[in-house]
Formats: structure tokens, C-alpha cells, sequence
């Protein structure tokens, strides 16, 4: 089992940044994904950005030139550094994590982009 449990959440007002982190935990292996998802109220979940074990990182349009994804392999730890925030980026975050024994979800962690 993998365990993975999401910080950095809060409020903020429009134009400001927030970083959020996913630390994992148990049977991690060598190689595998990581994912930031997003789910806004009435709204579908969706891919916000990706890293894979060797650093090739993927973002949804919205956000490109806004957020970076990252991750430190010695620490099983996912970063995402989000500037620029806007009211439509408000949503609860989600960790992913994919490797070939499994998939894994963290709880969720609520960014709020409010004046």
C-alpha cells in the first residue's frame, strides 16, 4: 500500500501563489508518476499536471506558465508551486500516484483564489 498525504493548501487572494506538497509513503518502487488532479465544486476532476520518475513534466493549458510541477525522488515528495493564482483555479487538489502495482490517491487539499 501507498499512502500519500497532500499540504500547502489555504486561501489566497487573486495574483498570489501557494505551494502545495504530496508526500508518499509505503511500498513505493523505483519507478512511477506523479499527478496533481484538481476538482472544482459541480465540476468533473481534472489533470492539472504530471511528472514522471525521470522529471518530463506535463500541464493543462490553463495553467502553463503559472504553475511547476516537481519532485524530490530522495524524499517520495511531489511539489506544486502555483503563481498567479486566479478564481478559477479554486478547487480541492489531489495527489496521483501510478506505478505498475498500483494507482494511489491522496485525500485532497482546498485552494481557495478569493478577494
Amino acid at each position: 500500500q501507498v499512502q500519500l498525504v497532500e499540504s500547502g493548501g489555504g486561501s489566497v487572494q487573486p495574483g498570489g501563489s501557494l505551494r502545495l506538497s504530496c508526500a508518499a509513503s509505503g511500498s513505493i518502487y523505483s519507478i512511477y508518476d506523479m499527478r496533481w488532479y484538481r476538482q472544482a465544486p459541480g465540476k468533473e476532476r481534472e489533470l492539472v499536471a504530471a511528472i514522471t520518475n525521470v522529471g518530463i513534466t506535463n500541464y493543462q493549458d490553463s495553467v502553463k506558465g503559472r504553475f511547476t510541477i516537481s519532485r524530490d525522488n530522495a524524499k517520495n515528495t511531489m511539489y506544486l508551486q502555483m503563481n498567479s493564482l486566479k478564481p478559477e483555479d479554486t478547487a480541492v487538489y489531489y495527489c496521483y500516484l501510478w506505478q505498475t502495482e498500483g494507482e494511489y490517491w491522496g485525500q485532497g487539499t482546498q485552494v481557495t483564489v478569493s478577494s
